[in-house]
C-alpha cells in the first residue's frame, strides 16, 4: 500500500471513507474541502506493473460477470443514444488531430489511432508495453516502459499535436503531475481526448456498490464533470464535454482538453 493521499483536485488532507463502496482493505473517500471522490490508498506503481496490472484485474471482473435487472433494461436505451449521438473515436481521433504526433498514455498493447498519425504510448504494465511498443514503432513511434506521471516529463516540451486518456485518469494516483507534463509537452493548441468513468451518472446512484464504475483497487480517481473541469484548469486546459446531452445516462464521460 502507498500512504495515504491527499485529494487529487484539491490537495485537502481531510476526507471521509464512503463504507458503502469500500471493501475493508480499501478506502474510498470522498474530499471534506470539495467532494472529490478518490481512493486514499491505492497500490504502488509496482504492483500496477504485475499483481495489479489491468490485463489481470479486467479477466477476474469479467470471469464475475453479472449485473443488475436495471443496468440490463437500460443498457439498450444507452447504446441507442450513443449510436446516434456519438461518432466512433477514430473519427474523433482524426477531427482533432488530424496528422502529426499522438501520445496515448496507459494504452495497454495496442494502436488506437491509424496514419498519418504517428502513435507514441506510454504503458506500466511489462507484458502490455512490449506488444503496443513493437506496434508503434512499425508506424514510427514508440511506448514508453513507465508510470504515466513519469513518463510524461521524459519527452520534449511542445512535442506532441494530441494525447489520448482513454480510460486512463481514473488509474493514475498523481493526475496532477500527469496533467502538468502534458500540457508541457503538448504544442499551443494542442488537445486532449479524455474518458473516466462518470461518477455523477444515474447509473451509479442507482445500481450502487455494483455500479461497473467500481474497480478496486486500480480504479483510483472518480470524476465528474464539474470536478474534471477544476482539476484540468488547474494545469492550463479548458474542458468541452462531448456526450453532454447523454451524461444522465452515461457511465462515462467523454471530453476533450484544449491547451491554453
Amino acid at each position: 500500500m502507498t500512504a495515504p493521499r491527499a485529494c487529487p483536485v484539491c490537495e485537502s488532507d481531510q476526507a471521509t471513507r464512503l463504507d458503502r463502496y469500500s471493501p475493508s482493505e480499501w478506502d474510498l473517500v470522498a474530499c471534506d474541502g470539495c467532494g472529490f471522490v478518490f481512493l486514499r490508498n491505492p497500490p504502488p506503481y509496482e504492483a500496477l506493473e504485475e499483481d495489479f496490472a489491468w490485463e489481470k484485474t479486467y479477466e477476474v471482473r469479467r470471469q464475475r460477470g453479472g449485473s443488475t435487472r436495471f443496468s440490463r433494461w437500460l443498457r439498450p436505451l444507452r447504446d441507442r443514444m450513443s449510436a446516434s449521438r456519438n461518432q466512433s473515436k477514430q473519427d474523433v481521433f482524426r477531427r482533432l488531430f488530424g496528422a502529426g504526433r499522438v501520445l496515448d498514455v496507459g494504452c495497454g498493447d495496442i494502436v488506437r489511432t491509424e496514419p498519418p498519425i504517428v502513435p507514441y504510448g506510454i504503458e506500466i504494465s511489462n507484458v502490455l508495453q512490449a506488444g503496443a511498443d513493437e506496434a508503434m514503432r512499425a508506424q514510427g513511434g514508440y511506448c514508453l516502459k513507465a508510470s504515466g506521471a513519469d513518463g510524461v516529463w521524459e519527452f520534449d516540451e511542445e512535442f506532441f499535436d494530441g494525447v489520448i486518456l482513454n480510460s486512463y485518469l481514473e488509474h493514475e494516483a498523481d493526475p496532477r503531475r500527469v496533467l502538468g507534463g502534458i500540457h508541457r509537452a503538448l504544442k499551443p493548441g494542442g488537445k486532449v481526448f479524455v474518458r473516466v468513468p462518470n461518477f455523477g451518472s444515474l447509473n451509479r446512484r442507482v445500481i450502487g456498490a455494483q455500479w461497473c464504475g467500481f474497480r478496486h483497487p486500480d480504479h483510483v480517481n472518480y470524476f465528474t464533470t464539474n470536478s474534471l473541469e477544476r482539476l484540468a484548469g488547474k494545469f492550463g486546459f479548458g474542458v468541452q464535454i462531448l456526450n453532454k446531452s447523454t451524461l444522465w445516462v452515461d457511465d462515462n464521460i467523454k471530453a476533450v482538453l484544449h491547451r491554453i
